[in-house]
């Protein structure tokens, strides 16, 4: 299949409505999709401490529904919580890296498999729409936008396996190594973004035929070429690494 890929490529206010406890529920996923994002696209540096106060301004929120939302973080591996001295970004080895990268592998593509086997049309129209909005972010090289939709297809993909024990543990791994598969795609030895979404356009035609074993070995290169593009990015030299596209 020819790619059609280039190379190139404020304080939060309260809902309106009615319901005090589905306003709380919304402010509190509001808030802990803003702290995710500040902290997967890298805005507090690996192994740094959380700055508390600073990110309570800029939320505008207080240091409750902060830390609530921290210990999210926490359960999910992107920070470690510190007893009595706030939390840290959690910070992988190159070693962390190609074992958990290596699980996501297997998992992914077991994922693949078992979804061709289960997936319905209605599933794959949804992801085949992801894939277009993914690609309309790529084109206007907004990362954030492309990262948010393109770990959507993957967990469409995963649920699409329809196996509750997959599911789970993609869940428990997928948090610890969300950032750094973000910044993976900055890496510059490599234009591991083009890349990246050459590779779904091979794992769209491959879930359209509901091509099991293709698709198990398409996801399973796909996190293999990021866990590369990942360990190359952590070692580059920090004053060579690029700002974002």
């Amino acid at each position: 299949m020819k790619s059609t890929i280039p190379d190139t490529g404020v304080p939060i206010a309260l809902p309106t409505g009615n319901g005090g406890d589905r306003q709380e529920a919304s402010l509190h996923g509001e808030i802990l999709l803003r702290l995710r994002d500040y902290v997967v696209e890298g805005n507090i540096p690996d192994g740094a401490r959380v700055p508390e106060r600073q990110l309570c301004e800029m939320l505008g929120i207080s240091r409750t529904p902060l830390r609530e939302a921290l210990k999210v973080l926490a359960a999910e591996g992107l920070i470690e919580l510190l007893p009595n001295r706030g939390a840290r970004v959690r910070q992988l080895s190159q070693r962390d890296l190609e074992e958990l990268f290596d699980v996501m592998a297997g998992l992914e593509s077991l994922a693949g498999r078992l979804a061709c086997e289960a997936i319905t049309d209605a599933e794959i129209t949804g992801i085949e729409q992801l894939h277009y909005e993914m690609y309309g972010h790529y084109l206007h090289r907004d990362m954030h936008g492309y990262f948010q939709i393109n770990q959507r297809i993957h967990e469409s993909i995963v649920a699409a396996a329809r196996n509750e024990a997959l599911k789970t543990a993609y869940g428990n791994f997928a948090g610890r190594i969300r950032r750094i598969r973000y910044s993976a795609n900055f890496a510059r030895k490599r234009q591991r973004w083009g890349e990246a979404m050459r590779e779904h356009e091979a794992i769209l035609d491959a879930l359209r035929r509901r091509a099991g074993s293709e698709l198990s070995d398409i996801l399973f290169l796909h996190l293999r070429n990021k866990r590369t593009a990942a360990i190359e990015h952590l070692t580059e030299p920090q004053g060579d690494a690029p700002a974002s596209p």
